[in-house]
């Protein structure tokens, strides 16, 4: 059985000093809406209570879906880099980056510079770039495919963007890995379901990513930026049913408009075409309370399991 944990827009805080000449273009509105909003919803503390629990379970590998920051500071950028030495070795961590990592011209460059080694696939020696993705990793019977939907966009935006040449490439990794027989995880920020999030928070390409897996398979597709433990299910070869799955925001505090911070445990069992996934969501019910199990259920069965 291998054991994957995934969490998402971890958002970590407080702020550190912003010069005046850092608030241009769209950090100024980001700057208010934290201080208004932003600052009041997350709770640091439970990050870190998250982080050791899910230490604590073991898993074989952790994927991140995105969202380290919260207006792509450099100073930002560099204090998350130290928390994932913290949370575990690159070798042990899979990162792919958010909007807020890429939240004006610049940051993702330099997002991918300082989490490089947590975004590498495996035999990769080059500099990770914003066009670097997709990479892959295999881990054991996993084939973690890490995607960038990762863009900076105008203020009041929060969207991302899925092209053909990623789509292209990630088809071919899809493919030679359905031959090794392994169980394929799609890694993406934006949720690449259609009407899951507002407008000017959508994923450019739904479709486009939509036909590739309908085309090529996959076996479980992971997203943050919502906030919200979702499932949702997306139709590949075959008309086998591949579970896209998404979750709380991992800084949320209690008592905020969104459900309070969590994290996923897959428990994956089984083979190709025969794999048993088990999905736990562990976190905590009161403020400052233990983490434990918040629901459990079967999202892949033994004869359900997607194929390609």
């Amino acid at each position: 059985m291998f054991r994957l944990a995934h969490f998402s827009d971890i958002h970590l805080g407080p702020l550190p000093d912003v010069r005046l000449r850092d608030l241009v273009s769209k950090r100024i509105t980001g700057y208010i809406n934290w201080h208004r909003h932003r600052k009041i919803a997350l709770d640091n503390g439970i990050i870190d209570s998250l982080s050791d629990d899910m230490l604590a379970a073991k898993p074989d590998h952790i994927a991140l879906s995105g969202d380290l920051v919260n207006l792509g500071l450099n100073k930002e950028i560099e204090m998350a880099a130290i928390w994932l030495q913290g949370l575990g070795s690159p070798d042990n961590v899979s990162v792919v980056p958010g909007n807020h990592d890429a939240y004006v011209r610049g940051s993702l460059r330099r997002s991918c510079e300082a989490w490089g080694p947590y975004m590498t696939g495996d035999g990769v020696s080059d500099p990770v770039r914003p066009d670097s993705f997709p990479y892959l990793r295999v881990r054991g019977p996993m084939a973690l495919i890490g995607l960038s939907s990762a863009r900076a966009t105008a203020p009041f935006m929060a969207s991302g963007y899925f092209r053909e040449r990623q789509a292209k490439a990630t088809a071919t990794l899809l493919d030679q890995t359905r031959e090794l027989g392994l169980f394929r995880v799609l890694m993406i920020h934006h949720p690449p379901v259609h009407g899951s999030t507002s407008p000017h928070k959508r994923l450019f390409g739904i479709t486009r990513f939509q036909k590739m897996v309908w085309e090529h398979g996959a076996d479980l597709i992971l997203h943050g930026h919502t906030h919200l433990p979702t499932i949702h299910y997306m139709t590949g070869p075959g008309g086998t049913q591949i579970p896209v799955v998404g979750v709380a925001a991992a800084g949320q505090a209690h008592g905020s408009a969104k459900p309070p911070a969590h994290y996923n445990l897959f428990e994956i069992d089984g083979r190709a075409g025969a794999w048993d996934v088990q999905l736990t969501r562990r976190g905590s019910v009161i403020p400052g309370g233990e983490i434990v199990e918040l629901s459990r259920q079967t999202i892949i069965a033994p004869g359900q399991a997607a194929a390609g």
